[in-house]
């Protein structure tokens, strides 16, 4: 058993103390997903070849319930295990309403309905471990992290259903519904947030290429170019935390890029010449209705690690 005190202070040192349990002090508070990761790079050091199960020291997890979830992970050891709660009952309803907001964005992320995307008991497998270390996020957002590292690193999601347990008011709890569900959607945003940068490169380039003499379609592959240029390192690392090769996931890239520029271009065409719009309104509603298709392809198909089949 690992505990991580971030930093908590002196008043508190009693506390650690009497644990039995090895303690990972942070000198000041560092955030949620820096305390996680400093204790998964312990276990990972410590016990090469195993999973970790993580727990929030707020009271809610019963023990029990954290012993069901190392038994599901090492039943199913390259699945990421989440304690799910039910959500039934007296649970506070800043809890309630956080989790199905919650719910509702990371299922456009993973693509996967989960019933507790902000639980804090997880059985980790090993297999993720090392990844989940690079990641840069060190607050409440890591755990968002972590299930979008999962779903393009072919990591199952399973979830064992665990008890719902809330001290009245919830006193322990250090999440803060609006400023730490601004960074979880933060989080969700950054596709779009890469979407619209590339967005104004790639227009910005058509502009000047019309302007510089250029056939709609030159300016249209011109603009393409440099859009790919700044989009894929971007989109590979910051985005989708892919790690395979570049052959495997740049080939793939390009593969969309060319379908999607020839979709928009032809899409842009029709709405020039039938409705009148002008080159630049055109383009950009061509390009604003394949942004989700883009999205979803990009999610599942080229970031995304193919599954092994040896894997449970």
């Amino acid at each position: 058993m690992v505990v991580v005190d971030d930093g908590s202070g002196p008043e508190y040192a009693s506390v650690f103390g009497s644990c039995r349990a090895t303690v990972l002090a942070h000198e000041k508070n560092l955030g949620k997903g820096a305390a996680l990761k400093t204790g998964m790079a312990h276990a990972a050091a410590q016990h090469p070849g195993c999973g970790v199960v993580t727990a929030d020291a707020d009271g809610q997890h019963d023990p029990d319930d954290i012993l069901r979830v190392a038994s599901r992970l090492e039943r199913e050891r390259n699945c990421l295990v989440l304690g799910a709660r039910q959500f039934d009952g007296d649970v506070p309803a800043r809890s309630r309403i956080g989790n199905r907001v919650a719910g509702l964005l990371v299922r456009a992320l993973v693509g996967q309905r989960l019933e507790d995307t902000q639980t804090g008991l997880r059985g980790v497998p090993e297999r993720l471990l090392i990844d989940l270390l690079a990641v840069r996020s060190n607050g409440y957002e890591f755990e968002l992290d972590m299930l979008a590292a999962a779903k393009h690193l072919s990591v199952r999601i399973v979830e064992e259903p665990i008890r719902t347990i809330y001290e009245p008011g919830n006193t322990k709890s250090h999440f803060h519904p609006f400023r730490d569900s601004m960074r979880i959607g933060f989080v969700l945003m950054r596709f779009s947030l890469l979407s619209l940068a590339t967005a104004a490169v790639d227009n910005s380039i058509f502009i000047l290429g019309l302007h510089a003499g250029l056939v709609p379609a030159t300016a249209q592959i011109a603009a393409r170019a440099a859009s790919v240029l700044f989009n894929y390192p971007l989109a590979r690392r910051a985005v989708f935390f892919s790690r395979q090769p570049h052959p495997a996931t740049f080939s793939r890239f390009l593969i969309l890029v060319a379908t999607s520029g020839f979709l928009s271009y032809h899409l842009l065409g029709w709405l020039h010449q039938e409705l009148g719009w002008s080159l630049i309104v055109s383009k950009m509603a061509a390009e604003s209705g394949l942004f989700l298709v883009n999205f979803l392809v990009q999610r599942d198909f080229i970031f995304r690690r193919r599954p092994q089949k040896t894997e449970s």
